[in-house]
């Protein structure tokens, strides 16, 4: 799901863009989340599908995770950066800064550009405040290692939109 949500639009209360950069993490790899089982802060992570699972990183910014396994499996993945297609004079405000490349492109700033928000963990993806577009055509992937992690980083499960100038970090 990380490579086929590049080129996804993601809308909350009707404020996003364009899905530029994921990540995907697995209840197998020590870099997860649900590693080690369900707890209650993962709880969401183990399903159903098509929900968000929200978390703090750093103990500052709200990170959202698409919950893509079957219920009982502890998999997501991350949305590390968007294109700001909709609702730009909202995200400006929220994240105090008029760069458009600068809005969206690290999972703390999409979490603060979208207020996204602890409760929204659990939310159905298909239903408000979310709304989640296919891509609109095939896009040009980049692949590479995970970020920001210091165990299973080396897995290639980080995606991108080849040569976009919103993710970040390139490839």
């Amino acid at each position: 799901m990380a490579r086929v949500l590049i080129g996804a639009v993601l809308l909350v209360d009707g404020v996003g863009g364009r899905i530029v950069e994921t990540e995907a993490y697995d209840m197998s790899e020590p870099a997860s989340h649900t590693y080690g089982g369900p707890t209650a802060r993962n709880a969401s992570m183990f399903g159903p599908p098509g929900r968000a699972y929200v978390y703090r990183s750093y103990g500052i910014h709200w990170c959202l995770n698409f919950v893509c396994r079957e219920e009982g499996h502890g998999a997501g993945v991350l949305i590390r950066a968007i294109e700001p297609l909709q609702g730009l004079a909202v995200m400006c405000e929220r994240r105090g800064l008029h760069d458009p490349r600068l809005l969206c492109s690290g999972p703390g700033r999409v979490g603060q550009a979208l207020a996204i928000a602890h409760d929204m963990n659990g939310y159905r993806l298909d239903q408000k405040p979310f709304e989640v577009h296919a891509p609109d055509r095939l896009h040009e992937i980049a692949i590479g290692p995970r970020i920001g992690i210091s165990k299973a980083a080396e897995v290639p499960w980080r995606f991108g939109l080849a040569g976009s100038p919103y993710l970040s970090r390139r490839f």
